[in-house]
């Protein structure tokens, strides 16, 4: 198969990532993918995307795989075939042979890179004498302080970064997410269709999460119950469309943050570097703390908006309904004949997604 099968060079070569990303926003070369250590290595296509690689099937067209840019590591620098990681902990592997895909990868590595702010330049300067002056000013509210702050000035390939390192704490516990071709084409036609296109991630857990949860960067996390149980994909939507909304209205990097600690959210603002190290243990918090509440006048038009009944995901999370009277009372798909959120093949292809 040839090298750079469709590729966009349009612009003038910058250190910028975002320029970098579009000037290679159509690339896509083969390459051998390996799911996790000691898995048989397969064809794959691989395609660059907004701040993502994206590995397909090269039969089906169907997305195996997502791989944050930020998060990807370089194995084994000028060797070739060149290897990859999808992360520091080198479970997920790409090996790559074209060379127009590794110098595009490179290049973007480099100026996603260059972009981090290093000690000793000037914004490092600023940043670092400006959180001085907050250090000053008290210890009582200073911990929350900070790490709001630092939450507030994060680009989005810092926080996907980050929540990948807190993907792979909580896969300590929950196993990696269940995929199959055709159950991850599923999964990924059904965020685009709720939240927009690139906008989310569902994953399905093995074991480990009973209903929903989510992490910083748009990843949500479901239990396999929440399809194997059920007649439709009604459920996993409403649960999905909740953990949007808890994100929306809580800004989720906070918690890794306040689990990380103020040592390792200090040197996060100042070099724009978060320890992996730092995000170890946080995989028990999220899993073992209750989903917060989401006022109905939220949900109800989000779910209306979706085409999704409110009342399947009110049933199971409160079989008795005094919590959920207003979901039931006022599904806005009741009376009608909404359209369906997959087709029963898809349907049915999601089912076995972790057999």
């Amino acid at each position: 198969m040839s090298s750079a099968i469709v590729a966009t060079m349009t612009g003038k070569t910058t250190p910028r990532a975002a320029t970098a990303l579009h000037k290679y926003a159509r690339l896509e070369s083969p390459g051998l993918w390996r799911e996790a250590q000691g898995a048989q290595r397969r064809e794959v296509i691989v395609a660059f995307r907004e701040a993502t690689l994206v590995l397909s099937d090269p039969k089906s067209e169907s997305a195996l795989s997502h791989w944050s840019l930020p998060a990807v590591t370089r194995l084994n620098k000028g060797a070739l075939p060149a290897l990859y990681a999808a992360d520091a902990e080198g479970g997920e592997t790409l090996e790559l042979d074209d060379p127009d895909m590794i110098a595009a990868l490179e290049t973007v590595r480099d100026a996603l890179e260059a972009k981090r702010p290093r000690p000793g330049r000037l914004r490092g300067f600023v940043l670092g004498a400006g959180t001085s002056i907050i250090l000053a000013l008290g210890v009582f509210w200073l911990p929350d302080a900070l790490i709001r702050h630092t939450a507030s000035v994060l680009p989005a390939a810092t926080r996907q970064a980050i929540g990948q390192f807190a993907l792979a704490d909580v896969q300590r516990l929950t196993g990696s997410p269940c995929t199959t071709p055709l159950g991850t084409y599923a999964l990924t036609d059904l965020a685009d269709r709720l939240f927009g296109q690139h906008q989310a991630r569902i994953l399905v857990m093995r074991e480990g999460v009973s209903t929903s949860a989510h992490l910083p960067g748009g990843v949500i996390l479901v239990g396999r119950a929440l399809i194997e149980d059920q007649d439709g994909p009604e459920v996993l939507a409403g649960m999905a469309i909740m953990e949007r909304l808890r994100a929306e209205m809580s800004d989720p990097i906070l918690p890794v943050l306040r689990h990380a600690g103020l040592t390792a959210t200090f040197r996060l603002l100042t070099t724009g570097v978060l320890p992996a190290s730092s995000v170890e243990g946080y995989g028990e918090a999220l899993l073992t703390t209750a989903a917060g509440p989401v006022p109905d006048d939220l949900a109800l038009p989000r779910f209306r908006a979706a085409g999704v009944p409110t009342s399947p995901y009110a049933r199971l999370i409160d079989p008795e309904g005094s919590a959920t009277q207003g979901l039931r009372a006022n599904d806005p798909m009741a009376g009608l004949v909404p359209q369906p959120l997959m087709n029963d093949s898809d349907w049915v292809g999601l089912q076995g997604i972790c057999s």
